[in-house]
Formats: C-alpha cells, structure tokens, sequence
C-alpha cells in the first residue's frame, strides 16, 4: 500500500513532463541529434555505446537507454520523459524498501523517500531527458543496496557478485556512483550494525574500491579527451579550494529553502568572497561538531557523512564545465540529509510524548510546500524559452543561460530577438565558443561573410569539441565561398566531415562548389548525400538545378517539388518547377 501510495504521488506530481519538449541544451548530443541514437537499439548502436566517450563520458548503459528509447517511442519526447519519470517513480521506493527493511521504520521511511519524490532540486534529474543517466545509475545505486543487504544477511560470493554487478552498472550509467563502497561502510555502521571487525569490513569491499578506481581512471581520460576539465588556468587552485565549503552549503541551502533553481550556476571562479567561503567551512564544521556530540544517533553520523562523501566527485576538486554547483548533483547526496533530519526530528518528537496528530501534520504540511514547489519547477521546463528565461532571472553572468535562450528564440526563427542574448554571452565570456558561432551565423545571414569567417576562426581556436568543430567548419566554409574563397572553402567542408562524416552542410557546401565547377555528377553526389542525411528544401533546390543541367529533367522535377513540400514558399522552387513544367 505504501509503496502505491508513494507511486501515485509521484506520478501525480510528474504528470506534466509528458507534454514537455527536447529541451536545447544536451537533449541534442544525447537524442535528437545523435546519429547513433536515432537508429534506435540497433547492433551497432550497442556496439558503439560499449566504446564511446561522447559527451566527455563513458556511460554505455545511458546509451543504450536512449536508444531503446527511440526504438520504442521514435522521437515523441513524451515517451523519453515517460522511461525518466519511472525511473525515478522506482528509485523512490526503493529508498522507501531499503529504509523499512533496515530499520523497522516505517513512518521515517515513507517519510524520506517521499521528501526524495517531491523534492524541487530533483526536478532536474527527472525532467531533463539528457539526465536520464543520473536517475539510471542511481537506480542500480540503490538495488546494489538491496543486494548488499542480502549479502549481509548471509555472506557468500553469488551475494557478493550481485552487488558487484550492480555496481558496475551504475558505474556504466554514469560515474557518479563511484562512492558506493563508502556508502556500504556507512551502512554497516547503520543500520546494519554488523559486528564483524572495521579491518574485515574494509577489506570485504576491496573489489569494489578497485572497481571505483578503475571507473575514476577511465572517466579522467573521457573528460580530458572530450575537453571538459578545466584547467588550473581557467579555475585555480585557490579558487577551488574557496568553492568546496560554498558548494556544500549551497547545496544544504537549497535542500532546506529550494527557491531560484536553475539548470546552471555559474562557476564564481576566483571572484568568489572569502568571506562566504569562510562562513560556509564554519557552518559545515559546526554541523560535524554537533553530529559528533550526539554519535548515539547513528543515523545522523551516517546521514551527514553520506552527505559529504557522495559529493566529493561532483564538489569541484576537480573542475568540470562551467557549474560550481548543480541541481541534479544533489539526487543522492541529499538522501543522506532527508534521512538524518527526519529520524532526528521523530526521536525528538517521541521524547516530548506529543500526539502521533503533530509529525503527520508538519509531514504533510511540509510535502505540500515541496510538491508546490517543485510543479512550479517543472513548469519551468515546460518551454526552452521558460527555462532559460527563468535561469537569467534567478542566476547572474549566466552565459550558458543567454547562449540557450538564444537557441531557444533561433529555433522560433526569432532570430533579431535572438542576436543581444549572444551579444550579452560573449561580453560575460569573451572565450565562449557558443556565442562566437551564432554570432558568426548571424553575420553571414547579414551578409558580412568576412566577419563571419573572422567569427568563425575565433570559434575553432576556443572549443576541442568534436561537434561543435564540425558545425563550425561548415558553416565557415560557407561563409568563405560567399567570398568566392572555393579553395579555402573546400578545405574547410573537408575538415567538418573529418570530425563528423555525418555534417550535411559539408555535404551540400560540397555538391554546390562542385555543380559552380560544372561537376555535375559529383554535385549530385553530394547533394544527395546531404539529404539523405537531412532533408532541407535549399538542398532539394540545388539538386534540382544539377539535374536540370544533366537533362534529368524527371529527376529534377522532383527535386523540386520535394523542396516546395518541405517549404511551400521557397520562391526559386516554384519558378524552377513552373518553367520545368513550361518546357516540358
């Protein structure tokens, strides 16, 4: 019964993802875009996904799921968002089963795993489809639990190899995970309280240290290759140092009053206040201090270091993107909190001998102001322009943010409105390569090709991503034949399908350099390469006129009316097709 009842609540409060969008920000390199992904769950695909580090991550089992996704439900996001809010509908019971289990608990634990289901900071985690990867790893997290429980129970390898396995695929969904065998320390102490001695316990759980290491080592490398780490010159060391204590008490800060929640934060780098970073160490030592006083509650050692502990990957030692914090950083970490504050809080009841009538009444009034909360949240996502909008207004110097709305306002081909947000991104970071790219993009649209190559050059020295590199190449190669630069638009097309054979602007840049040379049939060629790898009316078009050259007058007259099915008012179709028709 309870376990429906949290089901239903949860449910309830997600309900509205479902007619949520792909949002523009990593929802494109995960799904939308993704070649690999978009064939669905093919062998390739699998294959592809054991290997891959796109995305600065090893995460084979993220993929995967996405691309069963996709077999499933194509590309209607409702179905994306549906695998997501399961996921998390499961995660919270069994948090709710792992807690019972443990502690013969049943109010605390009903009560924590539904502070897990309604809480605002997790909206991002279940929301957002490119996080399905924190909702996944934390869903083998926990039945790793389960399992290690009934290892617990009577010890033996085929127990063993469950938690092993299990582990290994939350490792595989993504690496925040790698803080489970600490975890099952803690949970030894409480509440487990196996007697066996400290020495015996720690070396029980060599196997899963070494599969920590081995998950550490493999995710340094896929974030040093895919550029996400930052260096000691972007973030410095004293930077990070004064960060760690602020990240921790934000954290805290938004777990208790949950408001102005964003996507991101941007990092404060060295303009970060001592006197804050000073402030949060005090405040984080006072709380150890007073868990410390009271170790007899042994939920409330355990709850605040499996708060600190599993945070230690994401708190900034080691600098990854542009967030100091994250929202979706805090799906687990603050289960540790939920845990020591509600068992602390019903012993301090009970020891009053107040009415049963006064914890149910604060739960529930507390539940209704998270699940408020948090549905004003995830109407946030319910636009990309929402989101975005919303994130400059709760969060400062948020290039990211502008960067995105921008995106948002381009694809409602709002283009002028669009321009300020990527004028605005560049002033906040003048080493921003989103930024430099739409501006680029911008000035070409305008016709200032020159400027835009400029841009564009600009945008190749300042990104190492993959993606983005291929775009950027295309689209300056356009911009250079604008300039009748052929040889070194050439180049540049050749350069974009090095990093991304898949680049249909290379392709069709290509097929048009080659039909101005009169190489008809490889314009053709590459033309329809182009549309095979995206249809767009332009590319129809110019296919049209090679054909057109080559007397393929058939083919021709299909190209054209493929184009003007794609964009009824693209005026040189019509006229192509009316004078095709006209002299037959």
């Amino acid at each position: 019964m309870f376990c429906l009842l949290l089901a239903a609540i949860t449910l309830a409060l997600y309900n509205p993802v479902a007619r949520h969008p792909f949002v523009n920000y990593d929802d494109d390199k995960y799904v939308t875009e993704n070649p690999h992904i978009r064939d669905g769950l093919t062998w390739s695909t699998f294959t592809w996904a054991l290997t891959s580090t796109e995305q600065a991550n090893w995460h084979p089992l993220t993929w995967i799921s996405h691309a069963l996704d996709v077999s499933l439900f194509r590309m209607n996001p409702a179905g994306h968002h549906f695998a997501s809010v399961v996921l998390h509908v499961v995660n919270v019971i069994l948090l709710f089963l792992i807690l019972w289990r443990g502690t013969r608990r049943l109010g605390e634990s009903f009560f924590v795993a539904a502070l897990f289901a309604a809480h605002p900071l997790n909206v991002e985690s279940v929301a957002w489809i490119a996080e399905r990867k924190n909702v996944l790893c934390t869903f083998f997290f926990l039945l790793a639990i389960v399992a290690y429980g009934w290892y617990a129970q009577k010890p033996g390898w085929k127990r063993y190899l469950a938690v092993f396995v299990l582990f290994l695929a939350g490792l595989t969904s993504k690496p925040m995970v790698i803080t489970l065998p600490f975890v099952l320390l803690l949970l030894d102490y409480w509440p487990l309280a196996r007697t066996s001695p400290w020495s015996r316990l720690i070396v029980e759980k060599i196997p899963l240290f070494a599969l920590s290491a081995a998950s550490a080592v493999i995710t340094m490398v896929a974030q040093q290759s895919g550029g996400a780490i930052r260096t000691i010159a972007e973030v410095s060391f004293a930077a990070r140092m004064k960060a760690v204590p602020y990240a921790y008490a934000m954290y805290l800060w938004k777990a208790i009053w949950p408001a102005k929640l964003a996507p991101l934060y941007p990092h404060p780098g060295d303009s970060l206040p001592l006197w804050k970073s000073a402030l949060s160490l005090l405040l984080l030592i006072a709380i150890t201090a007073i868990v410390l006083r009271f170790r007899a509650k042994r939920y409330l050692l355990v709850g605040w270091l499996w708060f600190l502990g599993t945070l230690v990957p994401v708190i900034g030692l080691v600098s990854i993107g542009e967030a100091l914090i994250a929202d979706r950083y805090a799906y687990i970490p603050l289960i540790g909190i939920f845990a020591a504050i509600t068992f602390a809080a019903l012993d301090a009841i009970r020891a009053q001998h107040l009415s049963p009538a006064v914890p149910a009444s604060a739960a529930c009034l507390v539940l209704a102001a998270l699940g408020w909360t948090a549905h004003r949240q995830i109407g946030y996502w319910q636009t990309n322009e929402g989101l975005w909008a919303h994130a400059l207004a709760v969060t400062q110097n948020n290039f990211v943010a502008e960067d995105n709305l921008g995106g948002a306002l381009i694809l409602d081909n709002r283009e002028e409105e669009a321009h300020p947000h990527f004028e605005a991104a560049a002033r906040i970071n003048p080493d921003d390569p989103m930024s430099h790219t739409n501006l680029a993009t911008y000035m070409m649209t305008h016709g200032h090709m020159q400027e835009a190559v400029r841009l564009y050059q600009r945008t190749i020295e300042l990104t190492a991503d993959p993606g983005m590199l291929a775009r950027t190449y295309a689209n300056m190669g356009m911009a250079q034949r604008g300039l009748g630069q052929n040889f070194e638009a050439h180049n540049s097309f050749e350069k974009a399908l090095q990093l991304d054979p898949r680049q249909f602007i290379a392709w069709m840049g290509l097929g048009l350099l080659a039909q101005s040379a009169g190489s008809y049939g490889e314009a053709i060629r590459d033309l329809t390469t182009a549309i095979d790898l995206q249809p767009t009316a332009t590319a129809y078009l110019q296919l049209g006129n090679a054909y057109e050259q080559t007397n393929q007058r058939a083919q021709a007259l299909s190209a054209y009316e493929e184009a003007l099915k794609i964009d009824p008012d693209l005026v040189d179709a019509q006229q192509a097709l009316a004078a095709l028709k006209q002299h037959p």
